[in-house]
């Protein structure tokens, strides 16, 4: 008799259980929606962080894009209404940006008030500033290698700090540090830009398990050479470009549009199980 209830009961769990994944399947889409959320993207006036920026905006996020290039920042904050509007959201309205150097911890705590008074909170930071330095080992100038961390690791501690504050205080936030396959590979002539890349995705796993428990997601994007000027240094060397396309599965670099898609569910209740993880957006790269 006894094993009859609990066959019984496990059936009504099982029947209550599709009758709950049911109803969440038909509101799926509604999971990818950032509408009323309020994004900050560092390093969002050019190349992937504009990108990401924009797709952000495309879903109803309220953005926010940040760096050094005030004519650039005009530029993408027009970008940004634009997309707004077109999608038929306030948050194109709402645009804005924010000239700072994320280096200087009182630009990085400016920028986040800036956040408070003008979009009136903080629920998204995108990290994507960075930039790259390759030289023979030897010949490696500590200048250099200070100055690629201070780019790719200090101002994204910065900005977690900062950012994370507001988050933990309202018990919920996402927070995307853009790292690189790089981040999971050396490479020779890089004494900085790989190691940098290495710490941002440690830095990522260790305040996920900080804080994940406190409501506040942090996950990373690991990109492999994508179209943008950043890469196109390196990549104007043909012999290079060969041998990038020959490890890259899908025999093609790195679209701006690739990293929208993975952008979208990293900051959105879509990934809500998502914690500590670096995402690679890699056309097969560190299969290979």
């Amino acid at each position: 008799m006894d094993e009859r209830i609990r066959d019984a009961e496990r059936e009504d769990e099982m029947a209550d259980d599709l009758a709950r994944i049911t109803g969440e399947a038909k509101r799926v889409s509604a999971r990818f929606s950032l509408s009323g959320r309020k994004a900050l993207v560092v390093g969002g006036s050019k190349g992937l962080g504009q990108s990401m920026a924009l797709a952000l905006a495309g879903v109803g996020a309220e953005v926010c894009v940040a760096s050094r290039d005030r004519t650039a920042l005009e530029e993408t904050e027009a970008a940004l209404r634009e997309v707004g509007s077109a999608n038929g959201a306030a948050s194109g309205a709402a645009a804005s940006s924010f000239q700072a150097d994320v280096t200087h911890e009182d630009q990085v705590e400016a920028m986040v008030r800036h956040m408070a008074e003008r979009h009136g909170g903080l629920d998204i930071l995108v990290n994507s500033q960075g930039t790259v330095v390759l030289q023979p080992s030897t010949e490696f100038s500590l200048d250099a290698w200070q100055g690629v961390m201070d780019v790719n690791l200090k101002s994204l501690v910065l900005c977690c700090k900062h950012a994370g504050r507001v988050m933990l205080e309202k018990g919920y936030g996402k927070i995307i540090n853009i790292s690189s396959v790089r981040g999971f590979q050396g490479r020779a002539q890089d004494m900085a830009y790989a190691p940098s890349k290495g710490a941002v995705n440690q830095l990522t796993r260790s305040l996920a398990i900080e804080w994940g428990p406190k409501g506040i997601n942090v996950n990373g994007i690991a990109p492999v050479f994508t179209v943008t000027a950043m890469a196109a240094e390196f990549l104007s060397d043909p012999k290079r470009k060969e041998w990038v396309m020959s490890r890259i599965p899908m025999k093609r670099l790195g679209q701006l549009e690739d990293l929208m898609g993975p952008i979208i569910f990293l900051a959105s209740g879509a990934s809500d199980f998502v914690n500590g993880h670096t995402l690679p957006v890699d056309g097969g790269w560190l299969s290979a």
